[in-house]
């Protein structure tokens, strides 16, 4: 029985350590306050050094049997490189260090005399890359801005090649950017665990630092009292497993019948592409809703009742000349009584002809189109309907009257803000919401959703073997259903319409879902419909 969502919280999930995703600057704030309070600059770097070395003392494997390689660096994460070194020596385990800078900041260099002095031996030249040793990356760090040379990325590079997983990083992987998580040189170092130290770089969870961040884990320097009095004014949230129970979700009334539980009419699929109505469908219906609609293609009518006998089927529509679905046979009327209505998975596009019948067909278009502008509930625009929206412009979003969310992947985002698709995704999908006035959520392997009122979240988990073709259509059925029912419940201690939150909070369920189908089915398992039936069982409002 899953566990009842309590009301909307003041914040969800809490902003503390382990859910505020920072860039180099925020955390450069927070060290420098806890420095002016204080504490000396080599104590947190012990902390850090020792909380890694703790770590990698109960590592198991054949790489830390053959002892450790520190590769040490000119600043202090270099110094957090040999504090971890001295525990290791000190423990009695081997350990070796290159250090290939001839200057280094003043406390790294005292700590490499003090190395020294312990006598751990120090390479003269550069390891080989083939080297038995678990090697530890603590060349840069935090705040890289610049490739790391020919001669490093050359050994990294060589590194994975020859012993791959045999590398961990302290806090940020060499030639990895800390805030947008892009590679700033030809190679950055493949870490099999990055030691990312006090809160998480929002750099290591973007989808282009995932193959060379590996397992990512918190170092924490109980940085609590810091984020308190020092929350910046739009953080950027991740999305762990245990904020799925807390989400917030408005209660429904326990004896509400089907018409008060949302009511959500689905537009999907199309003589072209007709699996996505079925998938659009299993995710609406996996949210619990309890109305479900849909206005098919003529060519799904027959089959859709009986594999989806509880959905109401409006007249069936006819195709566009690409094989679309038409939305000018939609009746009049047809959003009265809804509290959503999903546009877009399989849709199809609109398709060329003589020039009488394109006008038509963009006369009829627009139409509905309009009706939509003045439509009061939510609307949730995916895939094709993304696409037919990019043509108008995404300037229709800021006329909508009621709440939006839109769930584009990289290219659909490109076609709707051209100019906002080079910003890191955290950023871009921020500009997009305020811009649109629209929840966004930027699918990916570590999906963001940001709302227009600056609010950021990012799903730090996921499962890669859910990344298939209709997956997408699942996600939108299932969030449409959702917000359905939020907006069912909304009322004056419901929070505003539409919520982004709302939205975050499906794409949790979504990712988990996928997590789950891997753990009782396998990789292979991890199908679309697979990832809906985990949803129905783990739904509940």
């Amino acid at each position: 029985m899953p566990t009842p969502r309590p009301p909307k919280p003041v914040c969800w999930p809490p902003l503390d350590a382990d859910h505020l995703l920072v860039n180099s600057a925020t955390m450069a704030a927070i060290e420098q306050e806890l420095f002016s309070s204080g504490l000396p600059v080599e104590a947190l770097m012990e902390k850090a050094g020792l909380a890694v070395s703790r770590r990698l003392l109960t590592r198991a494997g054949s790489a830390t049997s053959s002892g450790l390689l520190v590769l040490v660096g000119p600043g202090h994460n270099g110094g957090d490189g040999l504090v971890v070194a001295r525990e290791w020596h000190l423990a009695g385990r081997p350990v070796r260090l290159w250090c290939p800078f001839e200057r280094r900041r003043p406390l790294t260099d005292a700590h490499l005399r003090h190395a020294r002095w312990l006598g751990i031996p120090l390479l003269d030249t550069a390891p080989d890359p083939a080297d038995p040793a678990l090697w530890v990356d603590a060349l840069f760090g935090l705040a890289q801005t610049r490739p790391a040379g020919d001669a490093i990325e050359t050994l990294l590079g060589e590194r994975q090649r020859q012993r791959p997983g045999a590398l961990v990083a302290i806090d940020v992987p060499t030639g990895l950017g800390s805030d947008d998580g892009e590679q700033l040189g030809t190679v950055a170092a493949t870490a099999a665990t990055t030691y990312t130290i006090g809160l998480i770089k929002r750099g290591l969870v973007q989808d282009s630092a995932l193959r060379w961040v590996g397992r990512l884990e918190r170092i924490d320097l109980g940085l609590g009292p810091c984020l308190q009095r020092q929350s910046p004014a739009d953080p950027l949230l991740g999305l762990l497993a245990a904020d799925q129970t807390g989400a917030p979700w408005p209660a429904l009334d326990p004896a509400a019948g089907k018409y008060a539980r949302g009511r959500l009419l689905v537009l999907a699929g199309s003589a072209r592409f007709r699996g996505a109505a079925h998938l659009a469908l299993a995710g609406a219906s996996a949210s619990g809703c309890g109305s479900l609609r849909m206005a098919p293609a003529q060519e799904l009518a027959a089959d859709l009742w009986q594999v989806h006998p509880h959905v109401v089927l409006e007249p069936g529509l006819g195709a566009t000349p690409a094989g679309g679905l038409a939305l000018a046979g939609l009746p009049e009327g047809w959003l009265e009584r809804l509290d959503a209505v999903l546009v877009g998975p399989g849709l199809g596009g609109l398709g060329s002809g003589d020039p009488p019948t394109q006008a038509a067909i963009a006369a009829a278009e627009a139409r509905r189109w309009g009706e939509l502008v003045d439509f009061e509930g939510l609307l949730v625009l995916d895939a094709d309907g993304l696409n037919r929206l990019a043509a108008m412009g995404a300037d229709w979003l800021q006329r909508r009257r009621g709440p939006t969310w839109i769930t584009p992947h990289a290219e659909e985002f490109r076609r709707l803000f051209p100019d906002l698709a080079a910003l890191p995704r955290p950023e871009a999908a921020a500009a997009a919401a305020r811009r649109s006035g629209a929840g966004v959520l930027l699918k990916g392997a570590r999906t963001v959703v940001a709302s227009p009122d600056g609010r950021r979240w990012q799903l730090l988990t996921a499962c890669p073997q859910a990344a298939r073709a209709g997956l997408g259509d699942v996600l939108a059925g299932y969030a449409a259903g959702r917000g359905a029912m939020a907006q069912a419940a909304v009322g004056p201690e419901g929070g505003a319409a539409g919520d982004a939150s709302w939205l975050a909070a499906a794409a949790l369920d979504h990712a988990l879902a996928g997590l789950s189908c891997r753990e009782r089915r396998g990789a292979g398992g991890v199908s679309p419909l697979a990832i809906a039936e985990a949803l129905a069982l783990g739904a509940g409002d």
